[in-house]
């Protein structure tokens, strides 16, 4: 009796190990797809280790940056995530749109228009900006597991004009997607990273002539009247099995006549009052809002934190970005504006909130917007 529990428990440590084998070497191979970019080596890594973010073979934040808020376990994140029920985290009707003519928009006409979660094209004074661009309807490297929500795709590449300066906040998939970047490849002049994020850029053909890699106070001169200040972000990055072995970041964007506040995204801290003081008069500001919990507040705003840095930022306007398109968090899909709005009675910050692919006009401060989302119950 002894000798058969034996051999059962020994095939079965056998099964298992040829399992767990198959599964790894399946995750190996799927990672080989050139989707997960490629680390970064050779001259640009002894560049980065003369950073003084970059300590002990990785990037850190200014603050110490716990995954996990105190009082958070893994076993409540993963309920919450896998199991838990979660009726309204995904939107039942089509989200609103506006297709507005990108190709043809008036070379003198200074304009915003945000495609959903965090990715929006800027046109101020003759330059054409987009940033962080995901276009193939999904924010992770393996298919069909972070599809945007219906409604949300309406454009794609082919709608954009050619662009001068493509700005990327850090690597991660919601930011960083491969097909879109793929194909903006012989659309984009220039591109403007963290430092490290480039040998993605260019394992995937971009000539090392086109990326701008800058570190947090890098003050890049892109040209005349044109200038972006990387800054500071509390977040992390990576793709794969790599964590913050590329820098993630924010950036203030000068123009000849306004000053643009790119914030990628951050967790709540002091680096939003030190660039508002270093930065005085930013006309406005995007803000991390969404896909958010408390459990990981040190590196998502919550809705207050987002009001707070934009009075930090002493920002005279901002636009609310990271949500409505993906379900990254456990909340309901359209909380983070909910949400945003009702703090904002108390606070009173001018909010820009345009449906996806509706005109910000940059200069008309007096523009107004609906609280689109309230229809969608």
């Amino acid at each position: 009796m002894k000798k058969k529990l034996l051999r059962i428990v020994k095939r079965i440590m056998i099964t298992t190990f040829i399992i767990i084998a198959v599964v790894v070497t399946a995750t190996l191979l799927y990672m080989q797809q050139d989707k997960f970019g490629k680390s970064p080596g050779g001259e640009r890594l002894e560049k980065m280790k003369q950073s003084p973010n970059f300590k002990n073979g990785k990037f850190q934040n200014l603050s110490k940056t716990p995954t996990l808020a105190e009082g958070h376990s893994w076993f409540k994140v993963l309920y919450q995530a896998y199991i838990k029920n979660k009726p309204r985290q995904y939107p039942t009707y089509t989200i609103p749109s506006v297709k507005t003519d990108l190709l043809n928009l008036p070379a003198d006409k200074d304009v915003l228009v945000w495609f959903g979660h965090s990715s929006y094209f800027i046109q101020i004074d003759g330059k054409r900006i987009l940033v962080d661009p995901v276009f193939s309807g999904n924010a992770s490297p393996v298919p069909g597991t972070a599809k945007s929500f219906k409604g949300t795709d309406v454009y794609t590449v082919a709608d954009l004009p050619e662009i001068d300066y493509l700005f990327i906040s850090h690597d991660h998939y919601d930011h960083l997607d491969y097909e879109t970047i793929i194909a903006l490849k012989d659309k984009t002049q220039k591109v403007i990273c963290g430092l490290g994020v480039g040998s993605h850029f260019e394992h995937w053909g971009y000539d090392s002539s086109k990326i701008i890699e800058g570190d947090w106070n890098d003050k890049l001169e892109l040209d005349t009247g044109f200038i972006a200040f990387m800054e500071p972000a509390r977040h992390f990055s990576g793709r794969g099995f790599s964590k913050n072995n590329t820098l993630w970041g924010s950036y203030l964007l000068q123009t000849p006549t306004m000053k643009i506040y790119i914030g990628g995204d951050s967790g709540y801290d002091t680096h939003y009052a030190a660039i508002g003081n270093k930065h005085n008069g930013i006309d406005l500001a995007v803000l991390d809002n969404g896909q958010f919990d408390e459990a990981w507040k040190y590196i998502h705003n919550l809705p207050h934190d987002v009001l707070q840095a934009a009075q930090d930022l002493k920002a005279k306007r901002i636009l609310p970005v990271h949500s409505s398109k993906f379900a990254l968090a456990s909340h309901d899909w359209d909380t983070p504006l909910v949400k945003l709005t009702e703090i904002n009675k108390s606070y009173k910050v001018p909010l820009l909130t345009p449906m996806i692919g509706e005109v910000v006009y940059l200069k008309d401060t007096n523009q107004t917007f609906t609280q689109w989302w309230q229809d969608m119950k």
